[in-house]
């Protein structure tokens, strides 16, 4: 298993890089109308003070848990870091996810106090109890309007494990699961990826994934602070915006998914000036896709393994000559192995599952919020499962070979197929529901039903069934298609025969 030679805490990470860089630019803000601002982490400290203090006034203190349904915005970035000082911790959560999501996510951690976007504030208190001080945030605003003037400054000492953050991730029981981070999770992420890119303080990071994202805020956000680089943050993605602001902005880092590729590469045209000389992406490109992304960009993309669990991305590929096909290496600092049912490790070449080493709390997630069982089963041997599978050469270099059954990836998201069954099945007209994954040009696999109605007869309209959906799941999560069925194909057991459903499920 692998160590950590320094420890440290988040906070501490933070707090050394304003102590050491304070003139230096820190944070470069895109907004939504193309009006840029800057801070550097002086002045950005300044205001993670006066967070902080309007967080206090309404309650928070250390051990307490912070919400926010926020898209990428200052105040995100402020209130992330000013609960990571006062040593509370963040709920970030999907802020175009439903109401009935908000409220398990909320109802499952007891926040605080809660952010909003302004714009977003009615379904917001609608998921909300009602004691819940609620802050609404302009997402454009630079001024950081909705705090207190005045800084605070009696800033917390955190512990190693202290709970910084937990964030939701679909699973396979159809009931997202609440993963723990801590403070020393957070600088581990941050040292390690860090140390993976080559990332100087004079390096840029262009950040256009969401920041409830476990990406942006390891592989980004956590190198930048650990080195005193600087981060230029987007509102939201754009494809057709991209190189553009890689240009403006003088980026020389990104961090992508292949789907979000794909989209540039649809939409956007290249362009003098654009000169990233490092880009981390996840999920398998074709090679004609890589070799133009690669000369848009001015660098060939590396592609990477991790998961919110596992913190850094534990496998990572070299930059002197990576291979678009392959997940790399084992990341230095990192423990990762491939493994058949009964734990024992497998000969190069053949599949098996992936299995990361490491201490709970320091350099993997805590644990699962409130779930010691799915927590203890999670681990074989001191090892996490992460019921992803690969294969290793005889160099050490790792191919992905197959994803968990009932969790998709779609452009980078996970989505439980459990989730959308249970939410399609909830439907008056609906006996019960199947769903699998179906490839996709642009975001790598969609989710795609097989319904069986109650009444054959009358089965409910298509149209109905997706409106149904659309008031209860997120995006990301839409059956892309719905076919009616008379039954479900079935193994003498009763187990559904999802494989005989995704075959019919592979034509866009």
């Amino acid at each position: 298993m692998t160590g950590w030679d320094t420890p440290t805490t988040f906070a501490a990470v933070w707090a050394h890089a304003v102590a050491t860089r304070s003139a230096d630019t820190f944070l470069v803000f895109e907004g939504p109308y193309g009006h840029v601002a800057e801070w550097t982490y002086g002045e950005f400290d300044s205001q993670v003070g006066r967070v902080a203090t309007t967080m206090s006034r309404l309650g928070v203190g250390s051990g307490d848990a912070v919400h926010l349904a926020l898209t990428n915005s200052p105040s995100f970035v402020a209130i992330w870091l000013a609960a990571t000082r006062m040593g509370a911790w963040i709920v970030p959560s999907d802020p175009m996810a439903k109401t009935p999501e908000l409220a398990d996510h909320i109802d499952r951690t007891v926040p605080a106090v809660g952010f909003c976007a302004n714009s977003r504030a009615i379904a917001y208190r609608h998921a909300a109890p009602p004691d819940l001080p609620i802050i609404e945030i302009d997402e454009a605003d630079v001024d950081f309007a909705a705090f207190d003037k005045a800084e605070f400054a009696n800033w917390e000492i955190p512990d190693l494990t202290d709970r910084a953050a937990v964030m939701f991730t679909s699973g396979t029981t159809g009931r997202p699961k609440g993963v723990e981070i801590t403070q020393a999770n957070y600088a581990f992420a941050g040292e390690v990826m860090a140390r993976a890119a080559g990332l100087t303080a004079s390096d840029r990071h262009l950040v256009v994934l969401p920041l409830f994202h476990a990406n942006a805020q390891y592989y980004s956000f956590a190198s930048a602070i650990s080195v005193g680089a600087s981060v230029a943050l987007m509102h939201t993605f754009s494809a057709s915006k991209f190189l553009h602001q890689a240009r403006r902005h003088k980026a020389t880092a990104a961090s992508l998914f292949a789907a979000p590729i794909r989209m540039i590469l649809a939409r956007a045209e290249p362009m003098d000036g654009v000169a990233l000389r490092h880009c981390w992406f996840a999920q398998n490109l074709s090679a004609d896709q890589y070799e133009t992304f690669s000369s848009w960009i001015g660098c060939r993309p590396r592609q990477l393994y991790g998961m919110t669990e596992t913190v850094p991305a534990v496998l990572t590929d070299h930059d002197d000559d990576p291979v678009p096909s392959s997940m790399g290496f084992v990341t230095n600092g990192c423990a990762v192995a491939v493994q058949d049912q009964d734990g024992q490790d497998v000969a190069a070449g053949d599949v098996g599952e992936i299995v990361v080493g490491g201490q709970r709390g320091l350099t993997l997630f805590a644990g699962y919020l409130d779930d010691r069982a799915t927590t203890a089963a999670s681990f074989r041997n001191d090892w996490f499962l992460t019921g992803d599978r690969a294969r290793r050469d005889n160099d050490g270099r790792y191919f992905f070979d197959g994803r968990r059954s009932d969790v998709l990836k779609v452009a980078g998201e996970n989505v439980s197929t459990v989730e959308v069954e249970a939410v399609l099945a909830s439907h008056p007209g609906v006996l019960e529901a199947s769903v699998v994954g179906a490839p996709d040009d642009i975001r790598d696999e969609v989710p795609v039903a097989f319904v069986v109605p109650r009444d054959l007869a009358a089965p409910p309209a298509v149209e109905e069934l997706q409106g149904w959906c659309l008031e209860r799941l997120g995006k990301a999560k839409q059956p892309r298609d719905i076919t009616f069925l008379e039954e479900l194909p079935r193994t003498s057991v009763g187990k559904i025969r999802k494989f005989m459903l995704t075959k019919g499920a592979q034509t866009p």
